[in-house]
């Protein structure tokens, strides 16, 4: 019980990468922010379609899990992200705290279900699925109360699941799998499998 206490244990390289991670997607979301308004106007004909951008916005709940392979990694990483974003002055205000805690937690889910044992393709595509549907149903209460349920929530929530499975989880995969060969995940178990298949 206490090797496996000691290995879910975080480290401090393990919070400077959460950090830096949280930091960078911090103002990833600050600037996304901004292509999600100037881009409203394209998906006038079906505005939930718009929910095909939001997987940006969760990438960093299964990309820093998989990195650091500890509990809470998600949740960490995604609430301080959005906490960044809310400090670069993220037209959302202080919602989006909340929000990437939500989102986070999602995320984290996925890797718990599976006893923080697990992190190929088919977990890091649940977790995306699950940030994604964590997001949805914050929206659904907090942005999207007034809207109609068939004709907006429901698409909207499908779409950002789609969105977040695509890019949070495959897309996370993908780029653990490009930065392992290149060693600057070798202090952690991702970097040294070289293959996460």
């Amino acid at each position: 019980m206490e090797a496996v206490m000691k290995g879910n244990s975080w480290r401090t390289i393990d919070i400077v990468i959460a950090s830096i991670i949280a930091v960078a997607f911090g103002v990833i979301f600050w600037a996304w922010n901004t292509v999600w308004s100037v881009t409203s106007g394209a998906f006038a004909f079906f505005p939930p379609a718009q929910t095909l951008l939001y997987g940006v916005w969760l990438l960093p709940a299964v990309l820093s899990a998989l990195i650091i392979r500890k509990p809470g990694a998600s949740i960490y990483t995604e609430t301080v992200a959005a906490l960044i974003s809310a400090l670069l002055g993220d037209q959302w205000g202080a919602m989006v705290i909340p929000q990437g805690l939500v989102q986070g937690l999602g995320a984290e889910l996925a890797f718990a279900a599976l006893r923080y044992r697990s992190y190929r393709l088919p977990t890091a595509l649940l977790a995306g699925a699950l940030t994604g549907l964590s997001a949805a149903v914050f929206d659904f209460f907090a942005w999207n109360s007034e809207y109609a349920l068939w004709d907006y929530r429901v698409p909207y929530a499908a779409i950002t699941v789609v969105s977040a499975t695509v890019v949070a989880g495959l897309g996370a995969w993908a780029l653990v799998r490009a930065l392992a060969p290149t060693g600057v995940l070798d202090r952690f178990e991702a970097g040294r499998e070289r293959a996460l298949i």
